[in-house]
């Protein structure tokens, strides 16, 4: 049995299979996300999941600086051949980052908590901030066997996270049911346990895996430069989403106070219920960004830009004609989904749930392509593109979310259509950033290799 093991984790696939390898356990994931917030939300009611959203964009924005970027860059490095071992600098560089991430949130929780208006976001924080040293460790896991075209360590990882989330944070839930903030606290607490469990079983499978091949490939020293040159724009791409779900948490829920007194509910309805929903269709295609850097990367290292746009061209077709019946589904199905996923949200807020749905069915389109179309500019070594797209999105979204409840009096709906009208914009540009792609393009990580004084690719 432990050989079989061994073999399952250590077997490569076609782009095909890996991808849906990928997606498989990205949806098992947010399906499991989704299934929870239904014990979740009749344990904590919707004050309760409007405490628990209002922490998850400062820890997602350290997280997005200690690991976001290095799946991606660490897959990419590894892929195009001329970068074995670089997991193991990135383990020293990001173990360090991600230290200095889980200690930057615990100090932040006060602050935090006072520029909510809401006090049981301190304790909240500080015990979630440890997950961002684990997540860290997982990233740079992923993103080694994601360069070695082994997709199963990823989606296993990803399942486990969840399942343990799950286990603990009812079991917390339930046993702090009477205490409602220590109750958001401690389900809070089941996230980093899941981050610190799934970071040894991932440091299992890398250091069984490394074993197995280490006489396979001549390792060189890994720059801590080379591995930043993509990461670091990936990262600061990323960044800019849980930016802006900080900034609206602020805005948003300081200007539904204006016009209601249910502010942190409503917060919590779009952000932790309608938000959830949307996500799982996304996931679905999140295995074909994933499957694409290491597809992509030895084309566009090689110079055959031609191929690598054509590849990632037919990413993005794929990736629309999945998104498209889910966004169809969406629409149509809001109404059971709501009663199947949050049934125990009053007759008003489900009813409120279910326009939220509607409006943004339009991002399992967007958002599924934005990600794909993400992960084919960094396999063509030009993440800072997407970086523009993010951050230019980003700050529209935010602006627009004050301009619609402040001015139009939207209520909550209008951070709903801003976010559609976002991710349009960001769908948009990074598609026209691919079809821009050959000719006389020249790589960002070439240029990069040639500052340093190496030859080009």
């Amino acid at each position: 049995m432990p050989n079989l093991l061994k073999k399952i984790f250590s077997e490569k696939q076609s782009f095909l299979a890996g991808a849906v390898i990928i997606s498989a356990g990205g949806f098992i994931s947010k399906l499991l996300g989704a299934v929870y917030r239904i014990p979740l939300t009749n344990i904590l009611g919707s004050e309760g999941m409007g405490i628990y959203q209002m922490v998850y964009p400062l820890y997602c924005i350290l997280l997005t600086v200690s690991a976001s970027g290095i799946p991606a860059g660490v897959a990419r490095l590894i892929s195009s051949g001329r970068a074995a071992g670089a997991e193991r600098a990135a383990f020293r560089l990001y173990g360090a980052i991600g230290a200095a991430g889980a200690v930057l949130m615990f100090l932040l929780s006060g602050p935090l908590a006072a520029a909510q208006g809401e006090p049981a976001v301190e304790l909240c924080c500080r015990l979630l901030s440890p997950a961002v040293l684990f997540t860290s460790v997982i990233s740079v896991v992923r993103g080694y066997f994601q360069g070695r075209h082994n997709m199963i360590p990823t989606a296993f990882t990803e399942v486990c996270e969840q399942l343990f989330k799950v286990f603990f944070g009812v079991a917390f839930a339930m046993f702090f049911r009477n205490n409602m903030p220590l109750a958001v606290a401690f389900t809070l607490l089941a996230v980093t346990i899941s981050e610190a469990l799934s970071a040894l079983f991932a440091v299992f499978l890398y250091r069984g895996e490394r074993a197995r091949v280490r006489s396979l490939y001549k390792e060189r020293e890994t720059l801590y430069g080379e591995i930043l040159a993509y990461t670091v724009p990936i990262a600061f791409a990323a960044i800019a989403m849980p930016l802006s779900q900080l900034a609206e948490s602020i805005i948003a829920v300081n200007l539904l106070r204006s016009v209601s007194g249910d502010a942190t509910a409503l917060y919590g309805i779009f952000s932790g219920c309608a938000v959830t929903i949307i996500n799982l269709p996304v996931s679905v295609t999140y295995g074909l960004a994933a499957a694409s850097v290491p597809k992509i990367s030895p084309k566009a290292a090689s110079g055959d830009m031609a191929g690598a746009k054509s590849e990632a061209l037919k990413i993005v077709l794929i990736t629309l004609a999945v998104a498209l019946p889910f966004a169809a589904a969406l629409f149509i199905f809001a109404p059971l989904a709501v009663k199947i996923i949050f049934s125990s949200l009053s007759a008003a807020h489900s009813s409120l749930l279910v326009k939220l749905v509607r409006i943004m069915s339009v991002n399992a389109i967007t958002l599924s392509c934005v990600q794909s179309a993400s992960a084919c500019l960094t396999a063509f070594g030009t993440p800072l593109k997407s970086t523009v797209t993010q951050w230019t999105t980003c700050i529209l979204r935010v602006a627009l979310t004050a301009v619609f409840i402040k001015y139009a009096r939207l209520s909550v709906e209008g951070a709903a259509i801003a976010a559609n009208i976002a991710y349009f914009v960001a769908a948009a540009l990074n598609v026209w950033y691919i079809m821009r792609a050959g000719g006389a393009y020249e790589s960002y990580f070439n240029r990069f290799r040639r500052r340093r004084g190496r030859p080009q690719s």
